[in-house]
């Protein structure tokens, strides 16, 4: 009884994670009590006595600690290190830590996360989507750009350059919209449900380019000269980093600047001489202004003493002698200006350096923050239209189209598609909405940006697959009927630019968060490493013994929650209560685990990408969870998207324990992998997929005009002219709706023989005479089966289509 309340003492400094000094007080007080207070004094006692007595000491005595303990630890940490490369250092420490770092705390605070502020567009913003977002997708026909143009017409160049959509980031006073990444990822969504390849022409200038650089690295004369001139469209630019030998691992890039004396605009001058090769380069055929990624040296020291500067980057205008450019690639047919630029002997001044020459060398530093921001927006706001668009579409079409002479959304199959494809979709606008907000508020999420760039353009994968299932051969007949086509075809793009999927999973969201994230292995690596080893050894010993203290704590917490199946955790009241008890054991029992792997295999789990990518799915989820919640109570907590709501945590958190329980069987230290998962599953692991009820309400939802369907599209592009194929299926739906009860009529009187007849139209004239139904109801069949015909009806071509 004395054994198991003195664990239990222990047990509560470690889930409230006590501070060093009490640990030790009672530890003192405890032995004592047990060497000096029963009749019966032992030596074993006395001794057990010291032992704790000496331990205390050795802890709390600065000097004694750092002597036997810190010591030993230091050269063993900096033996298990793996070795970083400065390009590898440089893209830990960029951006920052936003609720990843809660997430990475083991026990995250949710009303922190509840308090934020509702993501909003100002009136200017929502006034864009209205008016020229709007006119813009009005005017594009993306199965004649796509088929017979291979390129956006002129006249909707001229209207981008115009309306300043290559001016969204740029602040007003240089001529730009100086738009929130909100609006920037409203408007990419919008046009994405149109046309993606007007989507990719619109969102690159604001991405990753050189506005965004120049806006945060470049010096005053090249902000004054460049932006005004990027907001107005006169200058088209590109940024060149991607070459044969260097696509996800763009550190690599083997193209090459050396500092040397040369004539520039009949001066000599010292400059840089250039040579590179440069592919998948989106807008480089149509590109006037090159932003250029290459590694720079200065043999002859005419910078200063060091002689490899690095990765650096320069805006050089592509009319620049040496240069050639112009060629296009042919990305699965969708056809955004993309192509190859070659430099050969390319010489340009130093002040083409973005930021100047006193910036030479940081262009890996530059590339990483800029990235970060960049792939928060973009690609997440693309996938996030695809799934908005498939669930207007595909669920209207659900219940438009018949088959067995039911609409087929009522078969179970494809109510199970309809399902994924709400709730998926109903992720992907929690996470853009919510990484959206937190790069507003001045953050630059490396890991975040990595885990929504990822997941989303994984879920619109998953999306379109399903909806081209469940249309069927409407899906994959091509033409100008054919709503989903050019979407799916365009999936694996968003899969491999801005990092190739299968590596962001298994090198960046966990890689790259487990030590950026964690409250102490980032500043553990940094004293490790710090060139000053008094510093560096003094640093450590501070990191280390917390993150001994904080893996304590957390190892309770996951045991704690883990019995207790995390209903004793205290989370914000509401719908919502049972979600964030899950999410807040699992954030304690994901912690754990990656401490754990991390001291096991150290450098090693670097290479262990199978393990690494099963934690990044952990992760990731947490996250969608934490989007997920968060949207639903910013918006009141609407009963009718509670299931909605429901379902998106039900799916992460099936992905989350499918994840630990292949983690655990594929562990290499079969003995840790025991004791971790008896430690945080002590109940055992079931992975659970969200219920068949919740799904078919998902399913129902699509199917049927209602505020809630909505809200989970809004922001895409809904046109209402019948010559459109959406608009036909927004006609169709409502007059459908309308016949189906006329349409029970009928077949219940043909069930009884009260009217009869060889076809429908013969069917309704008898119903109408014998009094079943009314005219004004046989004319609602009438309009119905019309609007489902053109719903329907395919594009054909002539023979000899497509021959040249």
């Amino acid at each position: 009884m004395t054994v198991a309340i003195v664990l239990a003492v222990f047990f509560a400094l470690a889930y409230f994670r006590a501070k060093l000094w009490l640990w030790s007080v009672l530890a003192v007080l405890i032995a004592a009590a047990a060497t000096f207070s029963g009749p019966d004094r032992t030596a074993a006692g006395f001794i057990l006595f010291v032992a704790v007595t000496a331990l205390v000491a050795i802890l709390n005595v600065t000097s004694l600690r750092r002597a036997l303990l810190t010591r030993p630890l230091f050269g063993l940490f900096a033996r298990m290190l793996p070795p970083l490369s400065e390009t590898e250092r440089e893209a830990l420490e960029s951006g920052t830590v936003g609720w990843d770092g809660e997430l990475f705390s083991g026990s995250p605070n949710w009303q922190k996360l509840l308090d934020l502020p509702a993501p909003a567009l100002s009136a200017a913003e929502q006034a864009f989507l209205d008016g020229p977002v709007e006119e813009l997708c009005r005017m594009l026909d993306d199965w004649r750009i796509v088929e017979y143009d291979k390129d956006l017409p002129p006249q909707v160049w001229q209207f981008l350059k115009e309306e300043r959509f290559f001016g969204m980031i740029i602040p007003p006073e240089y001529g730009g919209l100086g738009f929130s990444a909100l609006a920037h990822s409203a408007v990419i969504m919008k046009i994405s449900s149109r046309s993606i390849t007007a989507a990719v022409t619109a969102m690159v200038p604001n991405s990753l380019g050189p506005a965004e650089l120049l806006l945060h690295y470049g010096t005053p004369a090249q902000k004054d000269h460049y932006l005004p001139r990027l907001a107005r469209g006169e200058e088209i630019p590109c940024f060149a980093l991607t070459g044969p030998e260097a696509g996800s691992d763009a550190a690599a890039i083997p193209d090459r600047g050396v500092v040397c004396r040369g004539n520039f605009s009949g001066e000599d001058i010292v400059g840089i001489r250039l040579n590179w090769e440069k592919r998948y380069i989106t807008l480089g055929p149509v590109a006037t202004l090159l932003g250029l990624a290459f590694k720079l040296s200065d043999p002859d020291h005419l910078l200063g003493d060091q002689e490899d500067l690095g990765i650096t980057l320069a805006l050089i205008p592509a009319d620049t002698p040496g240069i050639t450019i112009g060629s296009r690639h042919v990305p699965l047919d969708i056809p955004f200006q993309n192509g190859p630029n070659w430099g050969k002997d390319v010489f340009i001044p130093l002040d083409w350096i973005i930021g100047g020459a006193e910036r030479a060398g940081q262009g890996w530093r530059m590339l990483m923050e800029s990235l970060g921001v960049g792939r928060s927006i973009s690609l997440p706001a693309l996938s996030t239209g695809a799934g908005k668009l498939a669930c207007r579409a595909t669920g209207a079409y659900a219940r438009i189209r018949r088959q067995f002479r039911v609409p087929i959304g009522q078969m179970e199959g494809v109510e199970e598609a309809l399902a994924r494809i709400a709730g998926l979709t109903y992720q992907m606008e929690a996470a853009r909405s919510l990484t959206c907000a937190a790069v507003d508020r001045g953050e630059k999420p490396a890991v975040l940006s990595a885990i929504v760039k990822y997941n989303l353009t994984e879920r619109m994968r998953q999306v379109l697959n399903d909806a081209m299932d469940v249309q069927g051969g409407s899906g994959i007949c091509l033409g100008p009927r054919n709503v989903l086509g050019r979407a799916y075809q365009a999936i694996p793009i968003g899969i491999t630019v801005e990092g190739a999927n299968i590596l962001t999973r298994t090198l960046i969201v966990f890689g790259q968060g487990a030590i950026r994230s964690h409250p102490h292995v980032l500043k553990e690596m940094q004293a490790v490493a710090n060139p000053d080893k008094a510093a560096g050894f003094s640093q450590f010993d501070a990191h280390f013994f917390a993150h001994v203290g904080f893996t304590l704590s957390t190892a309770a917490r996951a045991l704690f929650s883990g019995l207790t199946g995390g209903y004793l955790l205290q989370v914000p009241a509401g719908p919502c209560r049972r979600p964030l008890q899950k999410a807040s054991r699992l954030s304690s029992v994901f912690v754990l685990t990656a401490d754990a792997s991390m001291l096991v295999l150290g450098g090693a789990l670097k290479r262990r990408e199978k393990l690494s990518g099963r934690l990044a799915d952990i992760l990731s989820n947490l996250y969608l969870v934490s989007a997920v919640v968060k949207q639903f109570e910013d918006r009141g907590r609407p009963v009718e998207e509670q299931p909605l709501m429901e379902w998106a945590c039900a799916e992460s958190f099936r992905v989350i324990d499918t994840a630990f329980a292949e983690f655990f069987r594929n562990f290499p230290n079969r003995p840790v992998a025991w004791l971790l998962r008896l430690a945080t599953f002590p109940l055992g692991i079931r992975p659970v997929a969200p219920g068949d009820r919740l799904g078919h309400r998902l399913a129902t939802l699509l199917m049927a005009p209602g505020a809630t369907r909505d809200r989970l599209t809004a922001g895409i592009f809904v046109p209402t002219a019948l010559d459109e194929a959406l608009g036909r299926i927004e006609d169709a739906l409502p007059k459908v709706i309308a016949a189906e009860g006329v349409e029970r009529k009928l077949r219940d009187a043909r069930k009884q023989g009260t009217i009869s007849g060889e076809d429908e139209s013969s069917v309704l004239s008898a119903a109408i005479a014998a009094g079943v139904i009314t005219a004004a109801e046989g004319e609602a069949v009438t309009a119905a089966d019309a609007a489902r015909r053109e719903v329907i009806r395919v594009d054909d071509f002539p023979p000899d289509y497509g021959q040249i």
